[in-house]
């Protein structure tokens, strides 16, 4: 383990303790560790570095909308190759919770929870990115693991 030291103004310090107080850190390296994976990891991405990568996309619609619960639906089995799960919770009367776990190419993934987004009446969609490396298994099995990258 590498350490380093870093110096920050009074009341910096005293938001960012009180911000991993919040967030359950135990000290502040835990914290400078999520924060430094976190940065890395989106660079990755914006530098088109994390070829593959898994995903949760969540996003709230309204289930009265014409046609929107089976374009959605249309949509993810026209992307089957990138959906692994997906989960449907009724909100209320009107609004469903879909969160969408995927895994693939990192510009599909982008691209597929981009046109999901944009559908009329979906709303408060966000995509969870994590880039991955897939690691070949030989063992019993011959399957291909995800390995975070950072």
């Amino acid at each position: 383990m590498e350490r380093f030291t870093i110096s920050l103004s009074e009341d910096l310090a005293q938001a960012f303790d009180e911000l991993i107080h919040r967030k359950g850190y135990q000290n502040r390296s835990e914290a400078v560790r999520d924060i430094l994976r976190s940065m890395l990891s989106a660079e990755s991405v914006d530098r088109q570095e994390a070829p593959f990568c898994v995903a949760s996309l969540s996003y709230v619609y309204d289930h009265h909308a014409r046609d929107l619960a089976e374009r959605l639906t249309t949509l993810q089995h026209e992307h089957h190759d990138l959906v692994l799960s997906s989960m449907h919770v009724h909100l209320d009367h009107d609004n469903c919770l879909e969160t969408v776990m995927l895994r693939g190419p990192t510009r599909d993934v982008q691209d597929f929870a981009n046109a999901l987004m944009a559908e009329p009446q979906v709303r408060h969609g966000r995509l969870n990115l994590v880039p991955v490396e897939f690691v070949r298994h030989d063992g019993h099995h011959h399957h291909v693991h995800s390995r975070p990258r950072t």
